[in-house]
Parts: structure tokens; C-alpha cells; sequence
């Protein structure tokens, strides 16, 4: 009864604090953890969003990759981090995914994590390199099948959503292509614009968009529900695949234990920043469409796309090599 009566004040005084804290809060530099390298989609997210943080909230948002381990070790530190704020990061879909690739990981995506935010979500695109002289999803499975085991596609990793994207395509369209695995979409897509490897399905912002917008690559198809409205003259693959559907995204994390007031405060902040038109803007021009969710919301979409890539990753048995 003791311990009971002790406990009473000590959660008091928490809840009560909870509100001063976010009140004060940031009075201190934050650190923005990125699991990925420069340039790649989480990476240019914090860039666009950190420095308007830091003029909404009065302190240094100081962005910080972490890629080591495919971003995993950077993971497990912010799952260490003290839960006051000052650690957040911006992860993206391997998040939810990597717990079913690697046999132990350091931490648990539900239980170790507050979600703060679904920041942006992009579409990916199968593209191909000019010399095969397809321009549509049939011409290219019929050539891929024609020529099974002549071709090559590039991933960003073996862990990468574009690995499981397109291992998800080759079993919908019956086609056997092997993989070349990088470390990050830039060389994967250097490769690809050389001719090394000959076909990605991949996030469809930046250097890829560029790309293809300039004639370099030939976009065939885009893996979200609808047309992407960056991509309007390209079907989805789902238009000859019903039910085909992938996507990319970027959110903010915190360590599980951040105070609610200071999630909200994160939340909110962001919100105003993703409505402005500048912003908006400049995601536009990474092919990002703008989701700016409640942290419940997120934390759905995270248990929704573990559960379903577990399933997908132990059906088709993928491994990392």
C-alpha cells in the first residue's frame, strides 16, 4: 500500500510537468537523426523541414545521418536516447520492414518508438534504360521473359524497399530477373542511367524523376493506387496487376516515453510547416505527396506495413544475402 500511496504523487507530478515541459520546449538544440545517406528521401525531408523547425521553435534542429548498418545502428540509438525531445528522427518504409529482414534487431518498432508523424509519401516507378525499346509494363514483361536471366535490376540494398518492391513485381508479372544490390538509391541509379543495370522500381523523387523527365530513363508505370499526379501520363501497375501497390514514406519518430505534449507540440509545428506554400513546393518537386498525419495515424500505418511486408517477406522468402 505504501509503494502504492508513493507511486500517486510521483505520476502527479509527471502529468504536471508534461505541459511546462512542452512549454519550455526546445531550450536546447534538437538532434534530427537520418538512417540514410545524403540525398536520399528521409535525408532531404529533414533538410527541407529542420531549418523551418528551428525558426518556428527557437533553436538549432541539427540534422545528423546515421546510416551505419543500413541505418539501423542510428535506429537503436534514438531508441536509447532519453524521451525528452531533444533525439527525433526522420525514418522512412524500411522501418516497418527490417524487423522481418534482420533475424535481431535492437529494438522493437511499436514498443520502442512514439510516432510523431507520416510526413510524405512518394509513388515508385518501374523504369527501364532506353536500349531495351520498351516504353510500356506488357512490352517489358514480354522482353524480360524472352530474355529470363539476361537482365538486371538495382535496389538500394538488400534491405530497401525497392528491393521488395520489385521482388513483389517479378512474382505478380511471372518474370525472373536477378538483383544488384547497392548501398543507397544514388549509385543504383547511376548504374541504371549507364546501362549496368537495365530496370528499378524505385521512389519516383529526385534524381529518378529527373531522369526520366529528361529522357535519360523511360518511366513505364507507378506502384500507388492512382496516377501519380507527378507522373499523370503513366498507369499504375496495378492497371495491368490488380491490387499491385506500393508506396515510399517519410515520418517523425521519437523515442517511446516522450511526453504527449511534446509530441503534439512536434505534430502541430510540422503540420503548419508542410501547409506552406513554399514547402509544398519543394516537395512537389521530389514527387512527394504531403500526408501530414496525427501520430495515431502513423502509428497505424506503421503496424499495418510490418504486418504486411512480414507476410510478403516470408512468403516469397526474401533474405538478406
Amino acid at each position: 500500500m505504501k509503494a502504492l500511496l508513493g507511486i500517486a504523487p510521483l505520476a502527479l507530478s509527471i502529468a504536471l510537468a508534461s505541459p511546462v515541459a512542452a512549454q519550455d520546449y526546445p531550450s536546447k538544440p534538437v538532434h534530427v537523426y537520418v538512417p540514410s545517406s545524403p540525398g536520399g528521401a528521409s535525408d532531404i525531408a529533414a533538410r527541407l523541414v529542420s531549418p523551418k523547425l528551428a525558426e518556428a521553435l527557437g533553436q538549432p534542429f541539427v540534422v545528423e545521418n546515421r546510416v551505419a548498418s543500413g541505418g539501423i545502428v542510428g535506429t537503436a540509438q534514438l531508441a536509447k536516447a532519453p524521451p525528452d525531445g531533444y533525439a527525433i528522427m526522420m525514418t522512412f518504409d524500411t522501418f516497418a520492414s527490417n524487423p522481418h529482414l534482420y533475424k535481431e534487431l535492437p529494438y522493437d518498432v511499436v514498443k520502442d518508438f512514439a510516432p510523431i508523424m507520416l510526413m510524405v509519401r512518394y509513388p515508385q516507378i518501374l523504369v527501364v534504360h532506353p536500349s531495351l525499346g520498351v516504353k510500356t509494363v506488357p512490352e517489358f514483361v514480354a522482353y524480360a521473359r524472352k530474355n529470363a536471366g539476361k537482365l538486371n535490376y538495382g535496389s538500394a540494398g538488400p534491405a530497401s524497399s525497392s528491393r521488395l518492391a520489385f521482388e513483389l513485381f517479378k512474382d505478380a508479372a511471372g518474370i525472373q530477373v536477378d538483383a544488384v544490390h547497392y548501398k543507397g538509391g544514388g549509385p543504383a541509379i547511376n548504374d541504371l542511367v549507364a546501362g549496368t543495370v537495365q530496370v528499378m522500381l524505385i521512389q519516383a523523387g529526385g534524381a529518378i524523376g529527373q531522369n526520366v523527365k529528361s529522357g535519360k530513363l523511360v518511366g513505364l508505370a507507378t506502384s500507388g493506387r492512382e496516377r501519380s499526379p507527378q507522373f499523370p501520363d503513366l498507369p499504375t501497375i496495378a492497371d495491368f496487376y490488380p491490387g499491385f501497390e506500393t508506396t515510399s514514406w517519410v515520418g517523425a519518430i521519437a523515442p517511446a516515453g516522450t511526453p504527449r505534449a511534446i509530441v503534439d507540440k512536434l505534430n502541430g509545428t510540422l503540420a503548419k510547416i508542410l501547409s506552406s506554400p513554399d514547402v509544398k513546393t519543394r516537395f512537389d518537386a521530389q514527387s512527394a505527396e504531403i500526408v501530414s498525419s496525427t501520430p495515431e495515424q502513423f502509428g497505424e500505418l506503421i503496424k499495418a506495413e510490418s504486418a504486411r511486408w512480414g507476410k510478403v517477406i516470408r512468403e516469397k522468402d526474401i533474405r538478406i544475402d
